[in-house]
This record gives structure tokens, sequence and C-alpha cells, in this order.
């Protein structure tokens, strides 16, 4: 018998082919890839040719681009319930608050899987595992939804819920789906790869580890205490497809293809129609021009963006600050060389937050730059608990990775000369994401939003070229 295991993740809401970042010799290059009807159009060719197909989502699926934000995550249910997905674990689908995720899964046709999300009385929130059956082969499937809802997140997200690591609840399951005859047994993660390593070395009887949140394009599957792992990379550029050979009801051999999403693959009719439909409000977004870039903005670094430094330039400018804070993000589809849209702005701050200022001290600007670093360079991968490093605007801060924590800033330099910790700064943010509540004093919100003070700023600057001084240096 053969068994097919497809798989997308993170796709955060990029209904539509889109621009996505790639490399070759000459460097950064920007294709165009993606979209539900051409993933639909691929999965229905390889469900028409291997009825033993099963195919599933990684999360951050509801989330992330104005379409899906304006409508609470509600335009991609027609979509999905087309396209079929088996099971959906989540992140930023608890965008709109649990109470409205839960309603968004009533009308799905597949279930939203959670081992580790629990209501205040200890009961299951979400279902947490789910059983296929494939001429006799049974697949048991757990999920975990992202631990750090509750725990670095906007509070709406997680109210009235906790959210643990899964490594107490996945061996309970295990157990729970092999004594139900379970001959293969599936997690399905949304922790993050370095999470789902560490489980992984803990935890034994998982055969294939489907990881998502942290956006890494695994090609070939990673073997950690004898399960397969992957992760397709990002706004559905991917998918993954497992080929299993299974011969007396266990995996005799196993071959993986991360696929390409490209214009080659043909497209599902039915899907392309729901997606121009839900897009149909949206065109003018995605043709007015508002300026130019002569460089490759995304977000895809680690330490400096060359997106967040359009975001942080505007929001300083606006506010007249000379230092801005953003959340270090990973999703947003790259903005190729040329024309930027306002469809563009959205994708950098889907959400449009308000901008704000707040005063910091020199102590408190390091203590939170130092906090963040912890959270991104943990040498515990659960300590994990954010996206990439904070992004900034206005200093240089130079740092080594390797030390511990608290102790990785090395100086920070404002405006040619070493930040003063006893000295008052003005600064600009958005989302508390970009500095927590627990920091400064005189906070006040600016009357603009994130996308009203890009436009601002583009239309007295149209020509964008982002700053050639990173601000995390590694020394």
């Amino acid at each position: 018998m053969k068994l097919n295991i497809l798989f997308i993740n993170d796709v955060h809401g990029y209904l539509a082919p889109h621009s996505e970042l790639f490399y070759d010799e000459t460097g950064e290059v920007i294709e165009i890839v993606g979209g539900y009807a051409h993933i639909a159009g691929l999965v229905e060719a390889i469900r028409k040719e291997n009825p033993n197909t099963l195919l599933f989502d990684g999360g951050d699926t509801l989330h992330g681009t104005k379409p899906l934000v304006d409508s609470k995550g509600e335009a991609i249910i027609p979509i999905l319930n087309t396209l079929k997905p088996d099971a959906l674990v989540g992140h930023w689908d608890f965008a709109y608050g649990p109470a409205h995720l839960k309603a968004i899964g009533k009308q799905f046709s597949f279930p939203i899987l959670g081992c580790n999300v629990f209501n205040e009385d200890g009961s299951n929130f979400l279902q947490p595992t789910v059983m296929f059956e494939k001429e006799g082969l049974k697949i048991g499937v757990i999920g975990i939804c992202a631990m750090i809802v509750d725990k670095v997140m906007p509070k709406q997200m997680s109210k009235g819920l906790k959210f643990t690591s899964g490594i107490e609840e996945v061996p309970k399951y295990i157990k729970q789906l092999k004594d139900d005859g379970a001959n293969i047994i599936i997690l399905l993660s949304h922790n993050g790869f370095p999470q789902d390593i560490a489980l992984l070395k803990q935890v034994e009887g998982i055969d294939i580890c489907l990881s998502a949140h942290t956006h890494n394009r695994i090609y070939s599957p990673i073997t950690v205490n004898g399960t397969r792992i992957v992760q397709c990379g990002c706004h559905g550029a991917f998918m993954g497809k497992f080929t299993l050979q299974i011969r007396e009801n266990q995996i005799n051999d196993c071959d993986y293809e991360l696929i390409k999403i490209d214009s080659s693959i043909s497209k599902n009719a039915e899907v392309e129609l729901l997606v121009e439909k839900a897009l149909a409000p949206y065109q003018e977004l995605r043709t007015v021009v508002l300026g130019r870039t002569d460089e490759v903005l995304h977000r895809y670094n680690t330490t400096n963006s060359t997106m967040d430094n359009l975001l942080l330039k505007a929001i300083a400018y606006v506010t007249k600050t000379d230092i801005a804070f953003s959340n270090g993000w990973r999703y947003g589809a790259p903005i190729a060389i040329g024309s930027i849209t306002e469809n563009d702005l959205y994708n950098i701050a889907p959400m449009n937050p308000p901008v704000s200022t707040v005063e910091l001290s020199g102590a408190e600007i390091k203590e939170m730059l130092e906090e963040n670093l912890e959270r991104t360079f943990c040498k515990d991968p659960f300590g994990q608990m954010g996206g990439y490093v904070k992004r900034v605007f206005g200093l240089q801060i130079n740092m080594r990775i390797e030390n511990p924590n608290g102790h990785r800033i090395q100086e920070i330099y404002h405006n040619g000369t070493h930040l003063i910790l006893e000295k008052s700064y003005k600064v600009s943010f958005v989302t508390t994401q970009g500095v927590s509540k627990k920091y400064g004093k005189n906070r006040k919100e600016h009357s603009k939003k994130a996308v009203e003070t890009m436009k601002v700023y583009l239309n007295e600057n149209p020509d964008f070229s982002p700053d050639k001084i990173k601000s995390f240096r590694l020394v």
C-alpha cells in the first residue's frame, strides 16, 4: 500500500500567488508562487492518483492579510472546505479570540486540533487527536498549538485559556492512540522547529512530525529519535509530500519532496473562483502605487529587516521621534524592486495597529532588548518565545549571540555616542510586542495607525531605500 501525507504550514492568509524570496548565485531573487488554486490543483491531482492521501495544515492560516483580518478569518472558510484538509492546528488563528475560533471551527468540515490548549477548569479547549483509516491502516494524529499564545501574544488571543509545551500531553495521547489500534503516529505541531526537535528527543513513538511556526524550508526530512520531521516554508509557497510504502501496517520505505507551488501546477477552477470572490473588494489596493523601492524588502533575516525598516522609518517620521521599535514578525510577503502598493503596506501590518509613543530610560531600552534576545536565542528551545529579533530604528547594537542571558549586548549607540542609561528617550512603536506595557511612562497613542503612517511617509518620500546601517551587528 502507498500512503501520501501532504502538508502546508504558515500560509498566513495568502490566498493568491504572490512575491516570494529565493536565492541563487546572484543573491536574493523574487519569484511569484503560492495561491490556494494551485495548492488545491496539486492536492486534487495527488488524491486522484492515490486516494490513500491525507492533507494537514500546520496553522497560521486564518490571519496575515487584510482580507483575512477584515473578515476575522471567515473569508477563507469556503476555500478550506473545498480544499478539504484533514486537520489544522493554530497560533495567529487565535487572533480574534478563542470564542471566535471555536465558531469558525464549527463551520469547518475538518477538526482543529490542540492537545495542549486547556480551559480554566482544565478541560480540553480543542480536540486533542484524530484517527484515520486507509485500507486497514490506522493513522493517529496529535495536534499541538503554539505554546506561546498565552505567554507573549496579545492577551485577547488566550482569554480563558492555558497553553502548555505538549511534552506531558503527547506521550499520553501516543499511548491512547496505539491502544486504539494506531499503526502510525503523526505529530502536527505549531510550536516551532527548535521546540519540536527538543520534544522529539524526549518522546518515543512518533513516526512523522509536521512542524510549523518558524518558516523553515526543509528539503529532506531530518530524523530525530526515529521521527522524520519536516517544515514547508511559509505563505503557501511550498507543499510537503511524503510517499510512504506500507507493508504489514508499518512504514517500509519513505520518500519526501518539498514541492514549489508555482505556475507549472494546474489550478483548481472551483478554488480559483472562491479566491477571486474573496479578493474582489481589495483589487484597488493591489493596483494603487504609493512609492517605489530600490531594494527587495523582506523580513526573512533574524536580526535586521529591510521591510520593517520602512515601517519604522514611517512611524518615527510621523511621531517626530528618532528611535522606533516593532515586533520581529516572520510573516509578510516580500516586496520586489519597483512599485510599492497599498496592499504591500497591509501585508507588512495586516492588523494596522495603532502607533504610539512612550518615554523609556536607556536602562529600560537595554533591559527590553536583552529580554527580546533571550526570547529569540534562549539555549532552551522552550524559552524561545517570539519571532525574529525585535526590529529597531535609530539605534546600533553590537551583540554576541552566544553570551548568557542578560549579557549579549556589548554596546548601544544613539546618534553616534553610547546610549546613556540614566537618560530618558521618547520612542515610537507599534503593538505591545514592540514595547511591552511594563516599560516606560507617558505612553500615548498617536492619531494615525501603522498603514496610514507608511502612506504619509511614502507620499513625502516616494523613492524608498532601506538604511545601509544595520540596527543589530554581531561582534
